[in-house]
């Protein structure tokens, strides 16, 4: 009955199928009248922006209560470096995924598109003023414990979050009024960011509007074949990969899961940033059962280091590059230049424009003549950047449930209830008590879990 009045209720369901149909006027504008276009493109930015401003604060407060509220700092740990294991495992999947369709579909063999080429320089001076791998290790450490809530980053907020929660747990039982103030927090941070998504149409229809005044639909036309070979490899990845791995493990399908998750894929393709939908996956994955310390560590930490979509996205677009300029890659060089972008692209994840960046600097390192042909992508970039969120969002949801499966921090009980439609994910508050709360511990009295839940720290054995 109650969850019956809650969908009634439910306010949201009307901000989505607007964010289509701005979507679609936004085409018609930056078709018909392209200035008009590319003069609404702040609201595009402004929008993405306003996301952004919450990111740091939601993994900041979610990894200070997960971490806070288990006295077991090696399970956080564990978690952690099983997460990045299989971050490696899937990188180099998506790598030989893009390779084998890359090759098969040679998207970029016979088109006469020479002609469209520009200068990649640019590209590759923003990779190079990236820095390098101790540039981008210093980097996760903030000037301050307050500047890393403010710079943006989500690695620095990530690293304040860990030393919080593990200095709360030191504290013992003198701990919990901090982790009610937290938990209250971030009652605050996720009701403000429910208000922030009622301007989704208004950024969609900017951002679509000013790409489309910006390239044109003959810009788009014109290289659909490595678009359309681009999007096939994520969907063979997603489906092909990801769904096989992920009914294997945990026994959940991968087809109920992008159902669970549908309102932030639809956010995704509307801003073409992974990003924006990463404070929902974090609540949503709470919501589905997995326990609030691994989405914490794993979501994150996926966001910088879990980049399915752009491996193959920097596979599609250098095969695509040198076949188009006559210039084909040999196998050899293909591996080893794939394999140096993708640990270029953590380097280069601050860095507007990133994805081009990375390719532009990879190629200028291993075959420069390639360089100029970055060029011929810049028009649909930010098209290919829609499958690139999707597939980056969608590796980071199946790894925090796979995650969770392996280290016994899921409710598979609840999962299933959840993703079956009989637990609703509370559309306006986006969090409460029920979110995040640990799994069943056979182990654990129920006095316990509720200290657990109402964010209070639980004894230490002794």
């Amino acid at each position: 009955m109650g969850d019956t009045r809650r969908r009634r209720g439910d306010r949201t369901r009307w901000l989505y199928p607007a964010v289509v149909v701005a979507v679609l006027a936004g085409v018609l504008v930056g078709w018909r009248a392209p200035e008009a276009g590319q003069a609404v493109g702040p609201l595009g930015t402004m929008f993405i922006n306003l996301i952004k401003m919450m990111i740091a604060p939601i993994v900041f407060c979610t990894i200070v209560l997960g971490i806070g509220s288990v006295r077991a700092a090696a399970t956080v740990g564990r978690v952690g470096g099983i997460a990045l294991a299989y971050f490696l495992a899937m990188s180099t999947a998506a790598l030989a995924i893009g390779l084998v369709v890359g090759n098969v579909l040679q998207p970029g063999t016979g088109m006469n598109i020479d002609a469209y080429a520009k200068s990649g320089a640019q590209y590759a001076q923003q990779a190079h003023s990236a820095g390098g791998t101790w540039d981008f290790i210093q980097g996760i450490v903030p000037t301050t414990l307050v500047s890393s809530l403010t710079a943006g980053s989500v690695l620095q907020a990530l690293f304040v979050a860990l030393v919080v929660g593990f200095a709360l747990q030191a504290m013992g039982d003198s701990a919990a009024p901090v982790l009610r103030g937290v938990a209250a927090m971030q009652q605050l941070v996720f009701r403000v960011l429910s208000m922030i998504l009622w301007l989704a149409p208004i950024g969609a229809f900017g951002a679509i509007a000013n790409v489309v005044g910006r390239t044109g639909l003959d810009a788009v036309t014109r290289l659909a074949t490595l678009m359309a070979a681009f999007y096939l490899t994520c969907l063979v990845f997603v489906f092909g990969v990801l769904g096989v791995v992920l009914r294997t493990v945990a026994g959940v399908s991968i087809v109920k899961l992008i159902r669970y998750l549908a309102r932030e894929y639809l956010l995704i393709i509307a801003t073409a940033s992974s990003e924006s939908a990463l404070p929902r996956l974090i609540a949503k994955m709470e919501h589905l059962g997995v326990e609030r310390t691994t989405v914490g560590v794993v979501v994150p930490t996926g966001y910088s280091f879990n980049l399915d979509g752009t491996a193959i996205y920097l596979t599609m677009a250098s095969l695509f590059i040198a076949d188009a300029m006559g210039k084909p890659l040999a196998l050899g060089e293909q591996i080893g230049l794939l394999l140096f972008m993708v640990v270029a692209s953590k380097g280069a994840g601050a860095v507007t424009g990133a994805g081009l960046a990375t390719l532009a600097g990879g190629l200028q390192s291993h075959r420069p003549e390639l360089l100029d042909g970055v060029g011929l992508i810049v028009g649909i970039d930010r098209f290919m950047g829609e499958a690139r969120g999707l597939t980056n969002f969608s590796g980071n949801a199946v790894a925090t449930l796979l995650v969770g499966t392996w280290t016994e921090t899921v409710d598979m009980d609840r999962v299933r209830r959840v993703l079956d439609r009989e637990l609703p994910f509370d559309e306006q508050a986006m969090v409460d008590a029920g979110h995040g709360a640990p799994a069943a511990d056979p182990g654990r009295s129920s006095d316990r879990q509720k200290m657990i839940r109402d964010g209070a720290p639980t004894e230490v054995a002794t």
